[in-house]
C-alpha cells in the first residue's frame, strides 16, 4: 500500500514539478491532503536518526534501491555489498569502474532531477557539495517522500570514520561498518606506530592542483593528518585548510619530498621537476618527487589507507 501510495504521489507531483520548471513559477509544490497519510504509526513506523549534517532525517524500513550522488558514498556502499542496489550515482563515481553500466549517471552539481525521480527511489546520499548557495537541488525529490541525506565533505579521518558508520546504520549493516572501520583503524595504527619512531622528521609538499594555479593544504585536512601519521611533517603545515600555493611560498618552504595527486595533466611528477625557479629544492636535487593515485588520496573514505601505505613507502622507503 505504501508503495502504490507513493508511486501515484511520484505520478502526480513530478507533472506539477515540470510544470513549474517550465513555466518558472516559484510557488511550492502543495503537499498530498492528510487523509491520505495514515496516522496508524505502529504500521511500517520509520526510523528516526540523524544525518551527519546534523538534520533528522526518517529512514524507510526496506531500502531496496539506492541513489548515491558522491563517489566516496558510493565505494562505502560497495564495500558493504550494495552495489546491486545503486540504480543511480554521480559521473565520477562512473570513473571508479566498480558499477553495473547499465544504471543512470548523473551530473553532480546539476542533476537531472526528473530522471532521478523516474527511477521512484528509496534513498538518496547527496554530497555537502552540492549544496550550492544553500540552495537544495534535491528539495522536489523530499516533497515525495524520499528520503536525501547529505554527508558534508569529511576533513579529518575521525569524520571519515563516522561517516561510514552512519552509512552502515542507514542501511542496518552496523556490523559491517564498524569491521571496516576496526580494519582502517588497525592498519593505520601500524603504520603509525613506525611513524613515531622516526625522529628526523621529513617535509612534504603534497600538491592537489598543478601550476600555474598550485593548491595544497595545511592544517584541517585529512591528508595533512595522513602526512603526520607516516611520521613526516606538512611542509605548508603553518597553513589552514585547502589553499591556493605560489611557487616562492613552495621555494622558501624547501621540502624534502613533493607528493602530487594530480591526475589531469601527463607526466605531472616531470612537470614538477621541470619548474623554473624549482631546481634548488630539496625534493628536486634528490630526486623525491611522487605521484600517487588521486582518487586514493583525496575521496574520504576506508580506501584511504592504500594511499597512506604508498605516501609512506615513497617518503620513507627504508622505514616501511
Amino acid at each position: 500500500m505504501k508503495m502504490k501510495i507513493r508511486k501515484l504521489l511520484t505520478l502526480v507531483i513530478t507533472i506539477g514539478i515540470i510544470g513549474a520548471l517550465l513555466a518558472g513559477c516559484s510557488t511550492e509544490i502543495d503537499q498530498p491532503q492528510q487523509s491520505e497519510t495514515p496516522n496508524n504509526t505502529e504500521i511500517n513506523s520509520p526510523l528516526v536518526m540523524t544525518d551527519r549534517a546534523g538534520n533528522e532525517i526518517e529512514i524507510p524500513e526496506d531500502i531496496e534501491t539506492i541513489v548515491s550522488m558522491g563517489p566516496s558514498t558510493t565505494e562505502v556502499l560497495v564495500e558493504l555489498g550494495y552495489a546491486d542496489k545503486i540504480v543511480a550515482t554521480d559521473t565520477y563515481s562512473k570513473d571508479l569502474g566498480i558499477l553495473a553500466g547499465d544504471i543512470l549517471y548523473l551530473d553532480m552539481m546539476s542533476p537531472d532531477i526528473e530522471q532521478l525521480i523516474a527511477l521512484d527511489p528509496d534513498f538518496v546520499f547527496a554530497t555537502g557539495m552540492m549544496m550550492v548557495e544553500g540552495t537544495d537541488p534535491f528539495k522536489a525529490v523530499k516533497d515525495l517522500g524520499i528520503t536525501v541525506v547529505y554527508i558534508p565533505s569529511s576533513e579529518s579521518i575521525e569524520e571519515i570514520y563516522k561517516d561510514i558508520i552512519f552509512t552502515a546504520q542507514v542501511l542496518n549493516e552496523e556490523e559491517k561498518g564498524q569491521e571496516i572501520v576496526n580494519n582502517m583503524k588497525s592498519e593505520i595504527e601500524s603504520i603509525q606506530k613506525i611513524g613515531d619512531t622516526i625522529s628526523d622528521k621529513k617535509t612534504v609538499y603534497f600538491e592537489i592542483a598543478a601550476a600555474p594555479n598550485m593548491v595544497s593544504f595545511g592544517k584541517g585536512a585529512f591528508q595533512n593528518e595522513m602526512i603526520e601519521i607516516i611520521g613526516a611533517t606538512n611542509a605548508l603545515g603553518n597553513l589552514e585548510g585547502w589553499v591556493s600555493i605560489s611557487d616562492e611560498a613552495v621555494v622558501a618552504a624547501n621540502p624534502d619530498v613533493i607528493i602530487t595527486n594530480v591526475g589531469y595533466i601527463d607526466n605531472p611528477v616531470e612537470e614538477i621537476k621541470s619548474r623554473e625557479g624549482w631546481e634548488n629544492i630539496n625534493a628536486i636535487k634528490n630526486d623525491q618527487v611522487y605521484h600517487i593515485n588521486d582518487n586514493l588520496s583525496s575521496v574520504p573514505n576506508h580506501n584511504i589507507v592504500i594511499a597512506l601505505k604508498d605516501m609512506a613507502k615513497k617518503t620513507y622507503p627504508d622505514k616501511y
